[in-house]
C-alpha cells in the first residue's frame, strides 16, 4: 500500500519523505490547501473502487457481488459492456472496476494471474476456462467463480453465455464438465 500512496503523492506533485504520518506517509513543506488536496487524493485512493489503492483490499466476494449486478445483460460478440458483453470482455470489465487490467481475449487471460491446480483450490473470483469443443484444449470461454462445493468437486460460476447473456451456471453440467480446461487466480490468495 505504501508504494501506491507514494504514486498518488507523486501524481499530486508532492514528495513522500518518511513513514511516520497519515497512512504511513508524511508530506514535507506543503502549503495548507495543497495538503488538504493531497489527503483527499489519498483518501479517495483507499476508499473508491477502481483507484490505485483499491487492489490492496479487493476480495473474491467483491468481484462476485459486482459481477452479479450484470445478470441478464445480453451477449454480443466483441461488445465491451456494460450494455452487452462477450465472455472475456465481461471478466475484463468486472476486474477493471477494481483496478485490474486484464486483456480482452480469453486465451490470453489464461496466461494472466497464477494457475489454480484443482477444483478444490478454487476461490471466489477466480477465472475458469473452457474449451471450444469437448476434449479440445483451445480456449473458447471464460467465467468467474461464484462458489465452490469442495465435497462434490464442483463450482458455480458467472459468465456471459451466448444464448442467455450473463448468467450463473454449475461446472457439474455435462456441457461444462467436458470442456473445463483450468483456472487462474488474479486476486491475492484468501
Amino acid at each position: 500500500m505504501h508504494k501506491r500512496l507514494q504514486q498518488i503523492a507523486h501524481f499530486a506533485d508532492y514528495q513522500a519523505v518518511n513513514e511516520n504520518a497519515l497512512f504511513g506517509t508524511k508530506f514535507e513543506a506543503i502549503p495548507p490547501m495543497q495538503k488538504i488536496l493531497a489527503y483527499l487524493l489519498l483518501l479517495a485512493a483507499i476508499l473508491l473502487p477502481g483507484t490505485a489503492a483499491a487492489q490492496d483490499v479487493v476480495t473474491g466476494e467483491d468481484i462476485v457481488a459486482y459481477a452479479r449486478t450484470f445478470k441478464g445483460t445480453p451477449y454480443k460478440l466483441g461488445a465491451m459492456g456494460p450494455k452487452a458483453f462477450d465472455c472475456s470482455s465481461y471478466t475484463r470489465y468486472v476486474y477493471k472496476h477494481f483496478g485490474y487490467d486484464l486483456t480482452a481475449y480469453s486465451a490470453v487471460q489464461l496466461r494472466e494471474g497464477r494457475p489454480v491446480n484443482s477444483y478444490r483450490e478454487l476461490q471466489k473470483g477466480d477465472l475458469v476456462f473452457f474449451g471450444k469443443r469437448a476434449g479440445v484444449r483451445a480456449i473458447g470461454h471464460v467465467g468467474i467463480v461464484v462458489s465452490v462445493d469442495r465435497e462434490k468437486g464442483s463450482f458455480t460460476f458467472i459468465h456471459a453465455s451466448v444464448s442467455q447473456g450473463v448468467v450463473e451456471q454449475t461446472s457439474s453440467h455435462p456441457y461444462f464438465m467436458m470442456r473445463y480446461i483450468g483456472a487462474r487466480r488474479i486476486l491475492p490468495d484468501e
